[in-house]
C-alpha cells in the first residue's frame, strides 16, 4: 500500500555539546512552539491519515469497534458511611458518569455528569475522592486530557456546590487529604517544567484560595506528596516520595501546618494507610516483595528507627501492590508472577483467609467498606472484561455485581510461559491466541512491552484486540525487567546503566515467539507506550531485522533531552541524568533518535513505523515522537513511517468515547495491514 511519500521537513545545522561531544540534531526547530511546528504537525496527519484510512480492513472495523465501544462499562465501588459511589458509562456516553445511591436496593442517582461538560466531550472528571463521612465530594476537570485540573467540592447527596478552586496543575487523590473543616491538598505550576514545583497547602471550607496556609514546598523534580489522613479527622501523615527509590514520612495534627518528622533520611520506601490510631507503612525494608510496619498514633509521634517498628504482615511470596481496611480487618492485594491474589488478615496480621478470585487475571479499584464487613474491587482476565465485584466478609464469598455485555465470542488459550533473556534470566510472557490456532509460524503477531518504574503488566481484557484474535492473530504481554512484577529487585534490574536488559528482554521475547512457531519476523509487530515506547524505539534500532511492524506511542525517544521537557527531569532517577557524565554514556549507548543509521552509511532497512503523540501531554512531550519520525523519514531505509498526533487529548486520560474509537481504528489498521491480516467476522 503506497499513500506517497512523506512530507519534507526542514533540516537546519544545529547542534549542542554534552560533555564535550558535538551532538547534531538538525530538529531542534520542532522543540519550539509556533506555526512552523502546527504547520508540520498539519501535514504529517495528513500523510499518516491517508495512508491509514485507505487501509481496507478500517471499515470493517470500524462497526465493531464501534459497538465495543457503546457498551455499558462499569467502574469499582466505593463505600462510605451515606452510601455507595460508582462511575458508570452508557453506551450514549463519551464520559463516565458518577452514580450515587444509599444502599444497593435504591436506584442509582446522578452526581457528576461530565457530558455535560463540553459539546465534544474531551473535557472530563479525571478523578475523584469521598471524604471520610461520605457528606462531600471532590472531583478533578481537566481538558484535553492534559492533567492539570480544576477542583469542585459538592455536598452528598443532593450535589450543591461548596467550592471551585482552579488552576491546581496535577493535584490527584494522593495529592489530597480531607478533614472535618476542609482539606489538605498538593497543587504544582501549569507550564512545563514548572509543574514539578510542588506545594502543600491547607484549605479551610469557605476561605479564598489564596488565604490557604502552606505546609510544605516541594522542590526536588523527582519527589512528589502523599497526603493521608484519618477518618476521625485527627492524623495528617505525608509522604514525601523520590522517584521509584525512597520515601520520607512526616505527621502533624489535624489543623497544623508545622510537620514533625517521622522516618527522613531513609533509602526505602513508608507509604501510609491509617485505621485509628494505627498507620499501618507499606514498606520495602528488608522485603523487596514489600511488608506492613505498625507506626502507633496514640500518643505523641515523633522521629522513629524503622528497623524498631513492630512488623504486622510480613513478607509474602507475592509483591504488595494495594491495601484497604474494612470491618477491622486488613484485605491485601498481592501479585505473582503478575496475576493478582487477595488475602484477608485481622488487624494484628495474622491471616484468616485467601479471596477466591474467578481466575487467573488482575484486580484493581480494591475498596473497602470501614462501617460493614464488605469491600469491592474489579476484576479481568484476557477472556473477561472489567467486571466489579462484592466480597462479604462474614460469608468469605465474591459476589458479582456488574459486568460489561461484552465477550471474546470465541474460546481462547492464555499461556503464561518463560523464555531466556540475552543474560540468562527468565522472564514470564503471557500469550493468547484462539483455542484452534495452529502453530505452524505463521501468525500475524503483536508484542506488548514497558520495563520501568515499577509498573507490572497484568492481565487485561483485549476489548479491541478481539477482532484481532478472531482473524488468526496472536497477542503476546511481556513482563520486562524494570517493571514490578517480582518487585524491586527486578525494578532494579533495568535501572541507570542496567536500562538494556529492558530492551534485551523484549527482543528474547521477539525471538522466543519465533522459535516456538508462533510467528515469523515478516509477521511480527510490537507495541509500546510512554516508557514503552522507549522499549520498542530501542528495539526499532537494535534489532530492525527482528519485526516488521512497531506501534510506538506518546514515546520517550530522545533520552539526551528527555530531562528538559515537561516532567522529564523527574525521571532521572529511573534512567540517570544525561547532564551527569557517567549517565551520558550509558544512555547515548540506546537512546533510539540518537542510534538511527542513515541509508547512505550503509544503514539496515527499518520496518514500518506509527508514532503516535498527542498535543496536550504534559507529561512526555510530543517532540519525541516528532523528531524521530522526521530524522526516519529523511535518512532511513525501509518504512513507511508515520506520525500521528492527535489533537484535544493528552497522555491517556479523559478521552471520549469517540476519540477511543478513532485511536483504535489507527492502531489496529496499521497492524492488520502491515501484518497483512485477513479481517475474519464473526
Amino acid at each position: 500500500m503506497n499513500s506517497g511519500g512523506p512530507p519534507r521537513t526542514k533540516r537546519e545545522i544545529t547542534s549542542y555539546e554534552r560533555h564535550g561531544d558535538l551532538v547534531d540534531d538538525p530538529y531542534l526547530w520542532l522543540e519550539d512552539e509556533g506555526e512552523a511546528v502546527d504547520d508540520w504537525v498539519d501535514r504529517q496527519n495528513e500523510y499518516a491519515d491517508a495512508f491509514l484510512e485507505s487501509v481496507d480492513a478500517r471499515e470493517e472495523l470500524r462497526p465493531r469497534f464501534e459497538s465495543l465501544a457503546r457498551t455499558t462499562d462499569y467502574g469499582t465501588v466505593t463505600a462510605a458511611p451515606t452510601g455507595y459511589f460508582q462511575e458508570v458509562e452508557r453506551p450514549e456516553d463519551d464520559q463516565p458518569i458518577l452514580y450515587f445511591r444509599e444502599s444497593f436496593e435504591s436506584d442509582r442517582a446522578i452526581l457528576v455528569d461530565p457530558n455535560e461538560f463540553s459539546d465534544d466531550g474531551t473535557k472530563s472528571m479525571g478523578w475523584w475522592t469521598v471524604s471520610p463521612d461520605g457528606k462531600r465530594l471532590a472531583y478533578g476537570v481537566h481538558e484535553g486530557g492534559d492533567e492539570l485540573y480544576d477542583v469542585t467540592v459538592l455536598e452528598v447527596p443532593d450535589g450543591p456546590v461548596l467550592e471551585e478552586l482552579t488552576a491546581l496543575g496535577r493535584v490527584n487523590p494522593g495529592m489530597f487529604a480531607w478533614t472535618p473543616e476542609g482539606f489538605y491538598y498538593g497543587r504544582t505550576g501549569l507550564e512545563n517544567e514548572s509543574q514539578l514545583e510542588k506545594e502543600i497547602r491547607y484549605h479551610e471550607h469557605g476561605d479564598a484560595l489564596d488565604a490557604d496556609e502552606l505546609v510544605r514546598e516541594v522542590d526536588d523534580p523527582a519527589t512528589w506528596p502523599l497526603l493521608t489522613t484519618d477518618r476521625s479527622g485527627r492524623h495528617l501523615l505525608v509522604a514525601l516520595v523520590t522517584g521509584w527509590e525512597r520515601s520520607d514520612l512526616f505527621y502533624a495534627d489535624v489543623g497544623d501546618t508545622e510537620l514533625t518528622p517521622v522516618i527522613t533520611d531513609a533509602d526505602h520506601f513508608y507509604t501510609p494507610l491509617i485505621h485509628d490510631e494505627t498507620a499501618y507503612l507499606r514498606t520495602d525494608l528488608e522485603a523487596p516483595f514489600y511488608r506492613f510496619l505498625e507506626l502507633d498514633l496514640s500518643s505523641d509521634v515523633d522521629e522513629v528507627d524503622p528497623a524498631e517498628l513492630p512488623e504486622v504482615v510480613p513478607e509474602r511470596d507475592g509483591i504488595v501492590k494495594g491495601a484497604t481496611v474494612a470491618d477491622d480487618r486488613l484485605l491485601i492485594q498481592y501479585e505473582r508472577a503478575a496475576v493478582s491474589d487477595l488475602e484477608v488478615f485481622d488487624l494484628d496480621g495474622d491471616h484468616l483467609r485467601s479471596v477466591e478470585l474467578p481466575g487467573t487475571g488482575t484486580v484493581a479499584g480494591l475498596s473497602g467498606n470501614r462501617d460493614a464487613p464488605e469491600a469491592f474491587f474489579s476484576y479481568q482476565s484476557f477472556d473477561q472484561p472489567s467486571t466489579v465485584f462484592r466480597y462479604d466478609f462474614e460469608a468469605g464469598d465474591v459476589a458479582e455485581l456488574d459486568r460489561p455485555d461484552v465477550s471474546l465470542g470465541f474460546d481462547v488459550t492464555i499461556e503464561q510461559v518463560r523464555y531466556e533473556s540475552a543474560d540468562g534470566t527468565e522472564v514470564p510472557m503471557f500469550v493468547v491466541h484462539r483455542a484452534d490456532l495452529a502453530r505452524d509460524g505463521d501468525s500475524p503477531t503483536l508484542l506488548y512491552g514497558y520495563g520501568g518504574f515499577e509498573n507490572s503488566l497484568p492481565p487485561t481484557f483485549q476489548r479491541f484486540g478481539r477482532e484481532f484474535l478472531r482473524s488468526g492473530g496472536v497477542y503476546a504481554q511481556a513482563n520486562l525487567r524494570g517493571g514490578g512484577e517480582f518487585g524491586t529487585e527486578w525494578h532494579e534490574a533495568a535501572r541507570h546503566e542496567n536500562k538494556q536488559n529492558t530492551f534485551d528482554d523484549m527482543i528474547a521475547a521477539a525471538e522466543y515467539l519465533i522459535e516456538e512457531g508462533y510467528t515469523s519476523s515478516d509477521r511480527l509487530a510490537i507495541r509500546g507506550g510512554s516508557n514503552g515506547g522507549l522499549t520498542v524505539g530501542a528495539v526499532l534500532t537494535q534489532r530492525p531485522d527482528l519485526v516488521a511492524a512497531v506501534c510506538c506511542q506518546v514515546p520517550l525517544l530522545d533520552m539526551l533531552r528527555f530531562h528538559t521537557f515537561l516532567l522529564g527531569a523527574s525521571w532521572t532517577s529511573e534512567y540517570g541524568s544525561p547532564d551527569d557524565p557517567d549517565a551520558y554514556e550509558w544512555i547515548k549507548e540506546y537512546s533510539p533518535y540518537h542510534n538511527l543509521e542513515p541509508s547512505e552509511e550503509g544503514g539496515p532497512e527499518y520496518p514500518a513505523v506509527l508514532f503516535e503523540t498527542a498535543e496536550s501531554d504534559t507529561r512526555v512531550h510530543p517532540v519525541h515522537a516528532w523528531k524521530m519520525a522526521a530524522r526516519m523519514q529523511a535518512v532511513a531505509d525501509g518504512g513507511p513511517f508515520l506520525c500521528k498526533t492527535n489533537r484535544d487529548t493528552g497522555h491517556g486520560t479523559g478521552k471520549p468515547t469517540w476519540m477511543v474509537v478513532e485511536e483504535q481504528l489507527d492502531l489496529w489498521s496499521f497492524c492488520f495491514d502491515r501484518l497483512e491480516v485477513e479481517y475474519v467476522e464473526p
